[in-house]
């Protein structure tokens, strides 16, 4: 049983209404689960969610742990969604896919839910508008969790009123309701503009923007009026406007937008949505995602995305990714796979290319090692490692099917050493291999060693494998990423690094690792849509944001990193000054 916490320790209660019954309701033992503030606009509920929630951060007990603090005003169900899925650790993920993910979490979850009164958006006569969508949808099925406490706001307006849970109502002198913004015609006068007329939302009050849209489908009353046509079409508007009223508005399918314009913003709108997205950020976001698909848009984002700490350099859509390996010494630049087994080759700027030679029917490749042009290693999902090459090249298919048959002998006898991961590394030295015990082997590609050089790194099986040699230095680094959520760092010379690079509540799906012009990098791709870069020699990381998870990453030899996903390749420029 976990100790609760003091009130003691909680700060002074001046001016907080039903604060001791809200402390005294979360370090209950027994009793209902949730908790619904109640109380008029004004009568306090807000200051006694902000006491509470900062004496549970002062406090620091596991009793009153807040997981989540999700603000739901102007939220639609979907929107909800995504922001806790990325407070609680699994990324932006579905209503649906979020209720089974809660359900699988082990721990027990505490969620602080603000203005649940206030939820919805988008055009006024659709559910989603309403603040009952959110309840009745979403929360009602969290709460049903049995491993689930919660503190719902609800204001005075009856939501979850059957729900079981302790009613605390703040009794305060409710303040007059607040106005309903301008009309768009006031408002729109009052948006600077650019030299040729078009309004410049770049220099227009943060109020503004988040008004337009609101009050343009209010007036509209569901029609696609003008107004509303034309900021859901302004890629300036679509840049700094207020992107949870544009994932609200680009949900009603009886809005006609540019072409690709809907499955474009919805592509990339869990991330576009997140707090704090800057608007070079979300240029770049915007960006990646048009390249390809509407090449006027990029061109447009093409400046302020360049501005981020990354951006796009080319990309090619329609091609589902599931591996990928850049190519040693010449083009095409990388080589990628689908989940069907075909191959394809990229050249620098994305352009079709040669590829190696095609895989068997049979094969699905899971992940790639390639040895140079025209000979690689293909790991499928069964756990088989796969030689490809030039059959007449004897040497080099004597020293692939040595280590595919290692492997597949060792899972035959053993099968908790079935290779679950392959990496290989730029030059084509190596190959690594991780397989379902958490162990790591290191083979050589260009000549035959009749066994690997083995290191036992993770609890549970590999899940990515990377290897960067830098023999100016007479080093060789092996990376690792396992089923425990660790990233591992082994130079193979010594024994590897005590801790992990990194540990996170996500799983890896991929690693790539290159010597840049900034020192040597290595880049992780987790499930929950983050993508991590580290800078060896100084231990810097920086953390970007993917519009989905990667299947697949490769540095090419100029120094791009390659994303693979279910909607293709795309190359991305990293800024290394910051490194």
């Amino acid at each position: 049983m976990t100790t609760a916490p003091q009130f003691t320790a909680w700060p002074q209660l001046e001016g907080v209404e039903q604060g001791r019954e809200l402390f005294d309701w979360a370090v209950a033992q027994e009793g209902p689960r949730t908790c619904l503030v109640k109380g008029p606009e004004g009568s306090g509920k807000s200051r006694l969610l902000a006491w509470f929630l900062l004496g549970c951060s002062t406090a620091g007990s596991p009793a009153t742990t807040v997981h989540a603090t999700v603000p739901a005003e102007g939220l639609t169900t979907e929107v909800f969604a995504w922001e806790l899925g990325r407070q609680l650790g699994y990324g932006p993920t579905s209503p649906d896919r979020l209720l089974n993910r809660v359900a699988l979490d082990q721990r027990e979850l505490f969620v602080l839910i603000p203005d649940l009164h206030r939820s919805g958006r988008g055009p006024t006569d659709l559910p989603q508008c309403q603040p009952e969508a959110l309840a009745e949808d979403l929360i009602r099925h969290l709460l049903a969790l049995e491993h689930v406490r919660a503190v719902v706001e609800v204001g005075d307006s009856g939501l979850l009123a059957d729900q079981e849970a302790t009613p605390l109502t703040c009794t305060g002198t409710p303040r007059p309701a607040k106005e309903q913004p301008t009309t768009w015609d006031d408002l729109i006068s009052t948006v600077p503009r650019t030299p040729s007329g078009a309004p410049d939302w770049t220099r227009a009050p943060e109020e503004l923007r988040d008004q337009a849209l609101d009050v343009a489908l209010r007036e509209a009353e569901g029609r696609p009026t003008p107004q509303v046509l034309h900021l859901l079409s302004d890629p300036g508007y679509l840049v700094f406007g207020p992107a949870r009223a544009l994932t609200a508005a680009v949900a009603d399918d009886r809005i006609p937008l540019p072409q690709g314009g809907r499955a474009l913003w919805q592509r990339a709108a869990p991330q576009l949505t997140a707090t704090g997205r800057t608007p070079t950020e979300r240029a770049a976001l915007l960006h990646a995602t048009a390249l390809g698909l509407n090449d006027r848009l990029a061109e447009y984002l093409r400046p302020l995305a360049e501005q981020n700490s990354w951006s796009a350099s080319w990309s090619r859509p329609g091609f589902p990714v599931a591996a990928l390996a850049v190519t040693p010494g010449g083009a095409p630049e990388l080589v990628a796979a689908d989940a069907q087994g075909r191959l394809a080759g990229y050249g620098p700027r994305g352009e079709d290319a040669t590829a190696p030679p095609p895989a068997p029917q049979h094969l699905r490749p899971h992940q790639l090692a390639l040895r140079d042009r025209q000979s690689l290693l293909a790991l499928d999902d069964t756990g088989a490692l796969h030689p490809l090459c030039d059959p007449e090249d004897t040497d080099t298919h004597h020293v692939l099917a040595h280590i595919a048959a290692h492997h597949g002998a060792a899972a035959l006898t053993t099968p908790d050493t079935a290779a679950t991961a392959l990496g290989g590394t730029p030059d084509g030295r190596y190959a690594v291999v991780g397989d379902s015990n958490g162990r790591v082997h290191l083979w050589p590609l260009h000549s035959y060693q009749p066994e690997p050089h083995t290191m036992d790194l993770h609890r549970g099986k590999v899940l990515a494998t990377a290897c960067l040699p830098l023999p100016d230095q007479d080093l060789t680094f092996v990376f690792s990423a396992g089923l425990d959520g660790t990233i591992r760092l082994w130079e193979t010379s010594t024994d590897p690094m005590p801790g992990p690079v990194d540990q996170r509540p996500a799983l890896v799906n991929a690693l790539a690792a290159t010597d840049s012009s900034a020192g040597p990098l290595l880049a992780a791709a987790w499930n929950d849509s983050e993508l991590h870069i580290w800078h060896l020699p100084s231990g810097k990381s920086r953390t970007l944001s993917l519009t989905e998870p990667a299947n697949a990453l490769a540095f090419t030899h100029d120094g791009l990193l390659a994303v693979g996903s279910p909607y293709g390749v795309s190359a991305l420029r990293i800024d290394l000054e910051g490194f």
